[in-house]
This record gives C-alpha cells, structure tokens and sequence, in this order.
C-alpha cells in the first residue's frame, strides 16, 4: 500500500512558532472528556501539524503516524515530550480516538487494510476531497456527500467530520481568538464520537457547532458554502440553518 502525506517538510518553520504558542497558558475548556487526553494523528501534514500542536498546548499526548516515521522526528523535538511519532497502526492502538488527514484517495485503501483497528474507533475525518488529486472519489463525494463516502470505505469507524472546512492558516490565525471564537462545525450520526469531537474542538480553541447526522456534512465540505467561513457560532449557525 502506497499513499503520501504531504507538508511535512514545509511545515518545520511554521511549527517553531507554533510550538512558542504551545508553551503559553493552556486554552480555556468549555468542556470536560471522561476519556485520556490522548490522540493519535494519522497525517501529520498542514491539517494534523497544526491541531497536533494545538492540543499538545492544551495538554494532549498525540502521536504523529506516517509510513515513514522517521521524517516526522522533526517534527516531534519540536514539540516537546509530549509528542510521539509511530506508523498508522501504532495510531489505531494509541488512543480511543483518532485524527484522519491523509490525502482522500488512500481512504479506500486505509480502509481496508486498517478494517479491524477501525471498527468502532472514533475517527475525526479531517480530510477533503479534490478533483485533481483524487479523481473519480471527487465525484462521488460531490453526489452523495463527504460524511457518507467517508463512512463508505470505513465502515465501522465512529466517525465525525470536523476540521476540515477551512485552509489550516485560517484555522492558525484563529485558534484561541478573544471571544466571539471561530466555530468549527462537525457532523456525526454516534453521539459519543461528536461529543469527543466537541471536547476535541473546544480544546483546540474554537467553539463546536454540530450541524447534523453525516448526511450534513456536505453543508461544510469543500465548495459548498459551509466551506472557508471565519464565523462565530451564532453566526455559523445563522449561515447553515442550524437551530440556535
């Protein structure tokens, strides 16, 4: 099985700041998880470097998954103990809780090899799918939604869609903003998995708005007006016709 993640080498400079950043105060807490503050990443390119460092600020352990370990040591002397660098399956067995952001078009091969490890893991579904790069799932996504093509090739997997509907610098220029905060809006249909994605969202800095089931995800998915918004909740939920 073959497939890339990408940024990683670009993002080394960019992390030094962020890594200043995670050496501050910790971010307020709107919410509180029964669960360890573990994660596993499973990309550490622009998406899973940037929440990696947010959650690392707010206390997390987060181990960093490529196929190729090695390249993400960099990356985790930056960031101090509290980070780990392993491969996928290392990821799938760290924590009950796992951060997808790898290029669209391996989800059917992830998938299937990583059947067993997924069934019944919450999986925060970071990824967007692109025509150039990811051809004819682009397609699929735009006719039966991302939440329901991700579900699709990994079934079993509790997941939630969130993080994904803005470029990382806007999610980096906004993270912990004075109040009102950005909001990021995630959809689920397992309400324990969107509660962790709520915790996971407010720990990041950001404040939580659940649009809907999977099936509403495509409100926010990659060219839909969802997409690249730098709102506040009320305003989100204004934008998406989500009952305040």
């Amino acid at each position: 099985m073959r497939f890339e993640f990408f940024g990683i080498a670009k993002r080394f400079a960019a992390l030094a700041a962020l890594a200043a950043i995670a050496a501050s105060p910790a971010l307020p807490v709107k919410a509180q998880s029964e669960t360890p503050k573990k994660i596993g990443i499973i990309g550490a390119g622009n998406i899973g470097s940037t929440f990696g460092t947010f959650w690392i600020k707010a206390g997390y352990d987060v181990l960093f998954a490529s196929r190729h370990p090695e390249a993400l040591k960099p990356l985790v002397e930056k960031l101090g103990p509290k980070a780990h660098v392993g491969k996928p399956a290392e990821a799938l067995t760290y924590a009950d809780t796992v951060f997808l952001a790898v290029p669209y078009k391996a989800y059917p091969e992830f998938g299937t090899e990583y059947a067993a490890a997924l069934k019944g893991k919450v999986v925060i579904d970071a990824g967007n799918a692109t025509a150039a790069r990811d051809g004819e799932l682009r397609a699929e996504v735009d006719q039966n939604g991302i939440g329901v093509t991700s579900q699709r090739y990994l079934p079993g997997a509790r997941i939630v869609r969130a993080f994904n509907a803005a470029n990382f610098k806007v999610f980096e220029k906004n993270a912990g903003r004075p109040e009102p905060r950005m909001a990021i809006p995630i959809a689920g249909d397992d309400p324990k998995a969107i509660e962790t994605a709520r915790v996971l969202v407010t720990y990041a800095g950001f404040d939580p708005v659940l649009v809907g089931g999977l099936e509403a995800a495509k409100q926010f998915q990659m060219g839909q007006p969802g997409f690249g918004l730098e709102l506040s909740a009320p305003e989100l939920k204004e934008t998406l016709g989500v009952a305040p």
